[in-house]
């Protein structure tokens, strides 16, 4: 399952969700609830609190809802832009402003969504392809706001994969350095942290893909870690390594076809689905 867990520093509003779909209800309020955002029961077409500052319901039912601002949920809208929707707090005033993503590089990238409201959404994606997923889903959200992409500059592969995937999927992005931006502490539970001030920090534009070029040292580092994730059993080859860090095999497979188990010397597909390193 992927690590999309958000955490909004800023206080949330009021959400009404408004659907008959149980899996949907089930799903849709554990969402809210993890990211703390106080929730109300509604039958579509009854009458929404003056409270709620927003409204979650499915496609079939939104006909029924009178609301200035009614989310949709589709199967397959993105959790972690639907997130965003419903924290975010459109000023009529002033109209869209511009959404700001930052994504700390690495084998989960981490990523935080921030606008004028403060952080709307961040956590930890998949890998730094599912970017791309990121990208679309924050667009069917936010159509009419003009979103950037900022980028640290650490871990060079996982870096250039992801700004790579952004620019494929023709996005805005920059190139923000990334010294003083992750936080100290255990590595993951920061990603998103270093994310969020990498997004503050404005970066130079970036307009051509970036080839990828593995190191050595990199090689020799994914190496260490297929002996450490087989419990010592498996060193995987230096050429499984580069394409384990060029994103064409995951970790996971690239040890699993060394295993003795009716697979070993097995060659990897080529993954269609993106998977963390």
């Amino acid at each position: 399952m992927a690590y999309i867990t958000v955490h909004p520093p800023v206080i949330p509003h009021r959400v009404a969700l408004a659907t008959e779909d149980p899996v949907l209800y089930m799903e849709l309020a554990a969402l809210l609830k993890e990211g703390g955002i106080p929730a109300v029961s509604v039958r579509p077409g009854e009458r929404v609190p003056s409270t709620a500052a927003v409204v979650i319901t499915s496609p079939a039912e939104a006909l029924a809802i009178e609301h200035p601002r009614v989310v949709v949920v589709r199967a397959d809208t993105d959790r972690r832009a639907l997130f965003a929707a419903i924290v975010d707090d459109p000023d009529p005033e002033h109209g869209p402003d511009r959404i700001v993503v930052g994504i700390d590089p690495g084998p989960w990238p981490g990523f935080a969504v921030i606008s004028h409201r403060g952080c709307l959404a961040r956590g930890c994606l998949e890998s730094p392809e599912s970017a791309g997923g990121l990208v679309a889903g924050l667009r069917a959200e936010f159509p009419d706001r003009p979103i950037v992409y900022r980028v640290g500059t650490g871990d060079p592969v996982a870096r250039n994969r992801v700004i790579n995937v952004l620019l494929a999927v023709g996005a805005t992005v920059e190139l923000s350095r990334e010294e003083g931006t992750t936080p100290r502490g255990r590595r993951r539970p920061s990603d998103s942290e270093a994310a969020m001030r990498i997004a503050q920090h404005p970066g130079r534009g970036v307009r051509g893909r970036i080839p990828l070029r593995v190191t050595p040292g990199e090689v020799a580092n994914l190496q260490r870690r297929s002996r450490e994730g087989s419990g010592g059993r498996i060193t995987i080859s230096k050429e499984a390594a580069r394409r384990v860090l060029e994103g064409k095999w995951s970790l996971a497979e690239a040890i699993s076809a060394k295993l003795p188990h009716g697979r070993a010397g097995a060659e990897p597909q080529t993954r269609s689905r993106h998977e963390p390193l």
